[in-house]
């Protein structure tokens, strides 16, 4: 059986023989997956301290937990950050989701001018508190012990600072004649890649990328949709980086 993972919030958390997991995550661990006294749990800081735990005693809404091993994990290298067009609907949650099971490192939300759904005035704190908190989520689910960080919104201008800053910025264009599949990839810094919106990239966002050194790439022969063109040059990606 997998090993649950649990986000300890402050590092110092992870100090000492023993410690409890209290709070929301020590309620979830008692009272939702019903933990008992010998079973192994996983702590993390989410930047890549871990703590391997066995349960001493189940709490109302807590556990002890004695600490057997603690270690740190490295971030991995090069560092891939995929620029999100805002999807309508529910499918920014379902292309985080994606997302974050593949190992993306960095997602930024970004406001194209093609996309149908806007977040102005409180409709940003909200929608990116839904995309940080289906991030957090996945990422336990998937045993990361470094947890993606979702951005603040971006402009196509903040984007386009991100990919003259990149050591490879690419962007999904269906019209474009190179695969992604064959493109130099670097063996640090950042990739970053751009995905369009339902209505996709427009010819001066385009413009406006190519000269921040962006390169347009091709996906594949079929059109794949916004919510899932991320997840899947992710995946082309991380496995040509070695990181799969």
């Amino acid at each position: 059986m997998t090993v649950p993972v649990f986000l300890a919030e402050e590092a110092q958390e992870l100090d000492g023989p023993e410690l409890t997991l209290a709070g929301p995550e020590g309620r979830h661990a008692a009272s939702v997956r019903r933990l008992r006294p010998g079973e192994r749990v996983d702590l993390t800081d989410g930047a890549g301290a871990v703590a391997e735990c066995v349960v001493l005693e189940t709490l109302k809404d807590a556990l002890r937990l004695e600490v057997l091993h603690r270690y740190a994990v490295e971030p991995p290298r090069p560092r891939l950050v995929v620029v999100q067009g805002l999807p309508k609907g529910d499918r920014g949650e379902l292309a985080v989701e994606m997302m974050t099971e593949a190992g993306v490192d960095v997602i930024v939300p970004w406001a194209a001018s093609r996309s149908i759904t806007q977040w102005k005035g409180d409709k940003i704190a909200k929608a990116l508190g839904r995309w940080r908190s289906t991030a957090r989520e996945a990422g336990k689910q998937a045993r990361r012990f470094h947890l993606p960080q979702v951005a603040d919104l971006h402009s196509t201008a903040q984007v386009e600072r991100l990919l003259s800053e990149a050591a490879l910025g690419l962007v999904l264009h269906e019209e474009a004649a190179e695969p992604l599949s064959g493109v130099a990839l670097p063996a640090g810094g950042d990739i970053v890649v751009v995905v369009g919106p339902e209505g996709g990239v427009s010819e001066q966002e385009l413009a406006a990328f190519r000269a921040a050194k962006a390169v347009t790439v091709l996906l594949g022969p079929t059109i794949l949709r916004t919510s899932t063109a991320g997840v899947a040059a992710a995946a082309v990606l991380l496995s040509r980086t070695g990181r799969w």
